[in-house]
């Protein structure tokens, strides 16, 4: 009984955590604008089933449009990856982080390489923290 007591109180105390963290990245970028699907149809069979660990995890956190539009570098989207793996809660452990960044290095080179000029760079810690300022 004071074992589930103990547990209630300490996933009240945890929830307004929880939400104020997912509130508090809760921006709207240029890139959660565009289109929030890939066609992966001609994608070989390997990154169709990273795009589905990719849409899957990455959306908890923020739009999945947000990295469908968006071009990085190889390092870059490397760094990203690492980055979203040690938010709280995302949820992503290592063999999800290598899939996701695999499909993401795949799909940059085969889809968004071909057309840069459709896609919106990455933006800045500082341009994100002024998106913020600007729509609170």
């Amino acid at each position: 009984m004071h074992k589930a007591i103990r547990t209630m109180t300490i996933a009240s105390l945890c929830i307004p955590l929880f939400m104020a963290a997912q509130s508090g990245s809760n921006v709207t970028l240029p890139q959660d604008k565009g289109p929030s699907k890939i066609d992966v149809a001609s994608y070989p069979p390997d990154q169709q089933k990273g795009y589905k660990v990719f849409a899957d995890k990455c959306s908890k956190c923020h739009t999945i449009a947000r990295p469908i539009n968006t071009t990085m570098t190889r390092p870059e989207w490397e760094r990203y990856v690492k980055r979203m793996m040690h938010k709280p809660n995302s949820g992503i452990g290592d063999s999800q982080g290598k899939t996701i960044f695999d499909f993401l290095a795949y799909d940059q080179e085969n889809r968004k390489d071909k057309n840069p000029s459709a896609f919106s760079k990455s933006l800045s810690d500082e341009e994100i923290e002024k998106l913020k300022a600007q729509q609170h």
